[in-house]
């Protein structure tokens, strides 16, 4: 079976749809954490650095995804709403290009990294671009046409929810439609997965 590592998992809209597979889930956020854990019962789940875990523990898995925080990269957060709303800039989350660099030197599995379109030129050219999503790696993704990307910018929770498969009517959360926008649509992660199996497992 292959053995996952997913990596700043969230709620776990990349993971929805994986099938025959052993996954261990970083979240930092002890309440996403519980959510991912609930949702997905046969997973480890730990409540935990993300960033420090993926330099200790890369070793141990076949696959390992990461999606570092977008919210410092994201166009729209920088283009719009620190230049029009009034949101405080910030620094761009380098660990997103610390692990882009880490694992292309040191990881011998298959690997994707993943975030938004950033408001500059990425610092590394991406390997694939999906939508409305960045990917690097150390195997080639194709294009995935019959995806139906969804209106993050405008999509409400029930909209979401319906989207992306998940409910979250059940739980107390303040921000509830950031969490799901936040959200890897699960057909995507079920690609990018799918494609690295086609790499580890050439013959099946």
């Amino acid at each position: 079976m292959l053995k996952v590592l997913n990596l700043y998992a969230g709620i776990g809209g990349n993971r929805k749809n994986w099938t025959d597979v052993s996954v261990t889930a970083v979240e930092l956020d002890p309440l996403l954490a519980s959510i991912y854990a609930q949702r997905f019962p046969d997973d480890n789940v730990i409540a935990g650095d993300a960033h420090q875990y993926l330099l200790d523990h890369f070793r141990k898995f076949d696959f390992i995804w990461s999606s570092p925080p977008c919210q410092s990269h994201s166009s729209f957060r920088q283009n719009i709403c620190v230049r029009f709303r009034g949101t405080v800039p910030v620094y761009p989350d380098m660990r997103l290009y610390q692990e882009i660099l880490f694992l292309k030197h040191n990881a011998s599995c298959c690997w994707a990294v993943e975030n938004v379109k950033p408001y500059y030129k990425p610092l590394i050219e991406p390997d694939a671009v999906l939508h409305r999503h960045l990917f690097w790696s150390n195997f080639r993704i194709p294009a995935i046409e019959s995806l139906s990307e969804i209106k993050i910018r405008h999509a409400q929770i029930p909209e979401l929810e319906k989207a992306l498969g998940f409910s979250l009517k059940e739980f107390k959360l303040k921000n509830k439609r950031q969490i799901l926008r936040n959200c890897v649509n699960p057909k995507l992660g079920l690609h990018i997965l799918e494609t690295a199996k086609s790499r580890i497992f050439p013959q099946q």
